[in-house]
């Protein structure tokens, strides 16, 4: 059995998104090494950062770091290690907006 590989399942987050009428935007951010890959954009103003990993891998500690700093501000990050956490993560950002 082969692993999907982290790009993929980062294409499969775009897509799911822009099916979702949203935007998953590849975030850098020069100086600040270890901020999450994509940062999700949806209607109604949710917001969300999302890190992408394969299959069963886990954050770094520099990852960790800012993730905290992040979610100390308020605002949601998601660690997504396959095509269906992606899909979990993508229901209930879109069910989210739909209970505003």
């Amino acid at each position: 059995m082969t692993q999907t590989r982290e790009r993929d399942i980062e294409a499969h987050l775009r897509d799911r998104i822009k099916a979702a009428g949203g935007l998953a935007y590849k975030f850098e951010s020069p100086g600040n090494a270890g901020v999450p890959d994509r940062l999700v954009l949806m209607p109604s103003g949710r917001v969300a950062f999302v890190e992408l990993k394969q299959k069963g891998k886990k954050p770094t500690k520099l990852q960790e770091v800012q993730h905290r700093r992040i979610r100390s501000l308020g605002f949601r990050v998601e660690v997504c290690d396959s095509k269906e956490a992606v899909d979990r993560f993508v229901a209930d950002i879109t069910q989210a907006g739909e209970a505003e």
